[in-house]
């Protein structure tokens, strides 16, 4: 058979052939369409008049004078299409009760409102329905629905609020599981590292990790998936810092369960005599932080109240609650130099991160000169996941930001960082980072609202190498779209989100890749009843 399309495309023939052919072939002037382009044609056409018959229908409900966005559309492609002209327009008593602003009592649930396109389609084929009372019942239907629709999304964005803030039960217990080992067990209060490795601490011929977190479970992950995945671990130094209550459990967790041959040093913030001299900015600004916060957001109750808000807003201020964003442990990266002033270069490691590769050749990266190496969010595959730029995180409205800064420059992540501390300490990052936080908190968290990336990236401006994707993969704790065959391939994954491996809220598919370095048969996990899954 032989298909022939006419070229106004008015005319469709079906012609007979001899014999059967592998493909049918059609001629549209000089291009030849394979069989299969045939029937994706035929189906386009099929739903094509479909549709104008649908805006026809829409547009004869009356003849008034006015024509709507589908009534047009339906116009422009009749006269091509079906070879005529429509004529008929939506009637204007349709656009005035659309546009009026719906009142409460036309959005209170009630008989009198469908509850479905079903209940809607077959309520207006039963009566002699107006164009009027067409129009006050879809506006009311659709009010509706988006109200319900609203409440659901706010209330699913507070309850992951809720789980992602909250400390899981089980990681308490194993908190003070610890901390009792500390106080009764010799073994668990060894001095990390021992005496005769101290000396490596200073070293610049080893690899040096730091870590920061309050969080024993995650930083053990952090620092297995190091070691393991390391090639050369009798020269790694991971430097782990945490806070002065989670001290004892980290000591005795690492006493513990050491990961020879690679020095571990476990040290509170009070040890290092540089925090404990005079005022320190980041904590001075903590604290301000925090009061400005709790006055301007007036907690998750207040936020979810707020009935004018999109939920997105609503989400991202329910973010900036998270104790994390007001966390020392988030902002002691940017003393680096000072906590570490023999040290030359060191990998900066989130403890919701999982190392898959090793990272020594991160060592052998020339950053011309620049301070931070870090993968940059604007470039990638992942739209969702590497579409980050400046405008993403900084508010360009306010006058201070639309100055200062170009809101589509490429921006950069936090969780695998590399810092060159000699190049760090001719410079004024630290200072530039201090005085924007001061400019924020001045101006009600108008310039931006959560997290210590948008300061991170107006001090490190211009100070930022970018290096290959391939060492840091993101995104795994707030959207599951990412493959567990993509985040295997990656040298390091970043479980940044809510949905971190160690919570219920994690994804399922992409969590193994994390319970993998957890030791589900040690005491101290199965006593706090931590499971896989």
């Amino acid at each position: 058979m032989q298909l022939h399309i006419s070229p106004s495309l008015r005319h469709v023939t079906v012609l007979p052939a001899k014999g059967v052919r592998e493909f049918i072939k059609v001629k549209i002037g000089s291009r030849r369409l394979s069989y299969r382009m045939v029937f994706y044609s035929l189906l386009f056409f099929t739903f094509l008049l479909r549709f104008v018959f649908v805006l026809t229908a829409v547009d004869i409900i009356d003849g008034e004078t006015r024509c709507s966005t589908l009534g047009c559309l339906g116009k422009k492609l009749g006269p091509k299409v079906l070879g005529r002209r429509l004529e008929a327009t939506v009637p204007e008593v349709i656009y005035q009760v659309l546009e009026d602003p719906a009142n409460q009592s036309e959005i209170e649930p009630g008989p009198e409102i469908p509850q479905t396109l079903e209940d809607f389609v077959a309520e207006m084929k039963d009566g002699q329905t107006d164009a009027k009372t067409f129009a006050v019942k879809l506006k009311a239907m659709v009010t509706l629905f988006e109200q319900r629709t609203r409440t659901a999304k706010i209330q699913e964005y507070l309850y992951r609020h809720v789980a992602s803030s909250s400390i899981p039960k089980q990681l308490h217990c194993l908190a003070l599981r610890l901390a009792n080992e500390h106080s009764t067990n010799s073994n668990a209060r060894l001095q990390l590292p021992s005496a005769e490795f101290v000396p490596a601490l200073v070293d610049n011929s080893f690899f040096h990790f730091v870590l920061a977190s309050d969080n024993v479970l995650a930083t053990s992950v952090v620092a297995s998936s190091l070691v393991q995945n390391s090639l050369r671990p009798e020269r790694v130094v991971l430097h782990i810092i945490t806070d002065r209550k989670t001290y004892y459990p980290m000591q005795a967790w690492f006493s513990l369960h050491p990961l020879t041959p690679a020095i571990i040093e476990v040290k509170a913030l009070h040890h290092f005599d540089w925090l404990t001299k005079g005022k320190v900015p980041v904590l001075e600004a903590m604290e301000k932080d925090q009061k400005v916060r709790s006055q301007f957001r007036g907690g998750s109750s207040a936020i979810v109240a707020n009935n004018t808000e999109q939920p997105k807003v609503i989400a991202a201020k329910l973010q900036a609650l998270s104790p994390k964003y007001n966390s020392v442990m988030n902002h002691i990266r940017i003393h680096l130099p000072e906590l570490y002033p023999s040290l030359k270069k060191v990998v900066f490691l989130d403890d919701d991160i999982v190392v898959q590769t090793d990272l020594s050749p991160l060592w052998d990266i020339d950053m011309n000169g620049k301070v931070n190496g870090a993968v940059e969010t604007c470039i990638g595959e992942d739209k969702y996941v590497m579409s980050k730029k400046f405008k993403s995180y900084l508010n360009f409205s306010h006058p201070l930001i639309a100055k200062n800064f170009n809101p589509n420059e490429c921006a950069w992540a936090y969780g695998m960082n590399i810092f060159d501390l000699d190049a760090w300490r001719k410079t004024n990052i630290s200072q530039k980072y201090h005085h924007w936080i001061e400019e924020n908190i001045k101006s009600d968290l108008s310039l931006w609202q959560l997290g210590t990336l948008p300061p991170g990236l107006i001090a490190f401006h211009g100070h930022t190498y970018a290096i290959d994707p391939f060492w840091h993969m993101l995104g795994l704790g707030y959207q599951e779209n990412t493959t567990v065959a993509d985040a295997e391939s990656a040298g390091v994954i970043h479980f940044n989100g809510r949905a971190k491996p160690w919570l219920d809220i994690a994804f399922s598919q992409l969590r193994p890749l994390w319970t993998k370095y957890v030791n589900f048969s040690d005491r101290f996990i199965k006593g706090c009843h931590i499971r896989a899954s």
